[in-house]
Parts: structure tokens; C-alpha cells; sequence
């Protein structure tokens, strides 16, 4: 089974070259406490078995500066993908999308939640981000999502505006499953599957949302596939920020998602990501 992971990040040792600028102002604990280079992510990904990954800037250490992200990216194409962080509501956000997308890298994050700034930003559908969206719309260009279940309203507006793009969320947008099925608290996540676009990040924040109070992983996973299907599902470790060994990571994952058919657990660990990260990729290589 091809496996891929969809959400590691890499910290750089030298930070005189790539200085730290966190959004928020704040760098995260685990950056600090555990941080992994690009050599160590790869010497993980071999001892875990795991073919590619995608890398996503580490925003809680870097803000929107992604040339470590970029460089990293670009010493191994064959084996990882790079999702960038963008202001999306800068004068200049269409540009930063030109200038990282032409570095190599292959659709960009909009940070508006994390262990750093808790909430949900209210900036996620401002008018002065749809340059950005209208622009990912026309370039087939991915929007990869840090947010909260509480943004989905403001995601719908954006999603209405421009219904063709293509968005991840991560970590299924921090739901809260405890109600279990048919899951009420967190039926505006599953309606969200009306746009064909959207897809859904598991990592291990949303499988342990998924064992809280009266919900199981079985239970979610059931929602999940009868409302978006698994070639809109795809896994990701978030390695390092998840402490632990990334091959442990991954034998967790496939332990708690052992429910899986074969077919659905190959798109979860592979498939999906194969199509939406490295088939747009290999379309606009063989297009440009």
C-alpha cells in the first residue's frame, strides 16, 4: 500500500539563515522541545515506511517566511510536497502565492487557530482574501485550513463565492464528537461535504475527538464516509508537533482506523493525497 503522510513539518538548526517569526508572536512548545530537521523527518519516514510526505510550514516558528519549507522541498520533489503559509488578506497575497507556487511548492495554509492563538480568527473570509481564493479557483491552486469547527460558517461564504476550489481541512476542524452519532455539534463539518472540494485532514486530534463521550472512532469514520467518502479522507501524523516516533504514529493510526475496508484504508493512507497533492502537481509540470 502506497502510504503517504499529509501533515509534517520541519524545523531548520540554523537560526541565524531562517530566523524565527511566529505568527502570533508566540513559538510553539513543541518546536522548541522537539524539533525535527529535514535529515531526521527523512530518516522517519524510511524507518516508519512511509513513501512521501507533505510538509506544511511550520507557522507557530516561521510566520509566511517558507524558504526553509521551499529548500527542503525542493533538495527531494520526488518524495515530498510543500503547503506554504499565506496572508491571505496582504495587498500582495497573489503574488506570494506566484513567487512560493514557482518555488516549487504546491498550495498554501491559512492559519486562524492553533495551540498558540486559541479561538477562531475572524479574518477567514474577509473581503480582502478573495484575491487570494479567486485566484487558487482559477490555478486549481489547494487551500490547506488550520481552523476551528466554529469557522465553517465563514468557510461556507468563502466556499459560495468561489464553489470550484479545493480545500483541506486540518485536523477535520477540531470537532467536538462527544454527542456521538448522528453527531449534532457537529453537523455543519459534515454538511460541509455538499461542496465537492472539500477534504478532511485524520490525524490524532481528530481520531481522540472521535473517543470522547458517547462518540467512537467507528462511529465518526462511519459519518465521515457516508457523507465525503474516503477519496476525500487522507491521513496525516503531525509529526513532530505529535510527540512520539513517527513509525509509532503511523502503527496508532492504522490501529484506530482498523475498521477501514482494504479499498477505503488505501485512499486514507495514500490514494487520496496521491491524487490531490502529487496529481495536480504532475498536471501543471506537464502543462508548463
Amino acid at each position: 500500500m502506497l502510504v503517504i503522510d499529509n501533515h509534517t513539518h520541519v524545523i531548520s538548526p540554523d537560526g541565524e539563515r531562517y530566523p524565527v517569526d511566529p505568527i502570533g508572536g508566540r513559538q510553539s512548545d513543541w518546536s522548541r522541545e522537539h524539533p525535527v530537521d529535514l535529515a531526521v523527518l527523512l530518516r522517519a519516514l524510511d524507518d516508519a515506511g512511509i513513501d512521501r510526505a507533505v510538509v506544511v510550514q511550520a507557522s507557530t516558528v516561521y510566520g509566511h517566511d517558507n524558504r526553509y519549507l521551499a529548500d527542503s522541498v525542493a533538495a527531494h520533489p520526488d518524495r515530498l510536497v510543500g503547503v506554504y503559509s499565506l496572508d491571505a488578506t496582504a495587498p500582495d497575497a497573489v503574488e506570494r502565492i506566484t513567487h512560493w507556487q514557482s518555488r516549487g511548492l504546491s498550495g498554501f495554509r491559512l492559519f486562524t487557530t492553533g495551540t498558540t492563538m486559541p479561538g477562531q480568527a475572524d479574518w477567514l473570509a474577509h473581503p480582502d482574501s478573495f484575491p487570494a481564493w479567486e485566484y487558487a479557483e482559477a490555478h486549481d491552486i489547494p487551500i490547506c485550513l488550520q481552523m476551528t469547527i466554529d469557522g465553517i460558517s465563514a468557510l461556507r461564504g468563502a466556499l459560495e463565492r468561489f464553489p470550484r476550489t479545493r480545500v483541506l481541512l486540518d485536523h477535520c476542524a477540531r470537532p467536538d464528537l462527544a454527542d456521538g452519532p448522528p453527531y449534532q455539534r457537529s453537523g455543519a463539518l459534515l454538511e460541509l461535504a455538499g461542496f465537492s472540494g472539500v477534504h478532511l485532514k485524520l490525524t490524532h486530534r481528530a481520531i481522540d475527538a472521535a473517543r470522547q463521550g458517547a462518540s467512537t472512532v467507528e462511529d465518526f469514520l462511519s459519518a465521515l464516509l457516508s457523507t465525503y467518502g474516503s477519496s476525500r479522507l487522507m491521513w496525516g501524523s503531525n509529526y513532530p508537533a505529535a510527540e512520539g516516533r513517527l513509525a509509532d504514529l503511523l502503527a496508532e493510526a492504522r490501529a484506530s482506523l482498523a475498521s477501514l475496508s482494504d479499498k477505503d484504508a488505501e485512499a486514507v493512507f495514500g490514494g487520496t493525497s496521491e491524487r490531490f497533492y502529487w496529481g495536480a502537481r504532475d498536471k501543471e509540470n506537464h502543462d508548463g
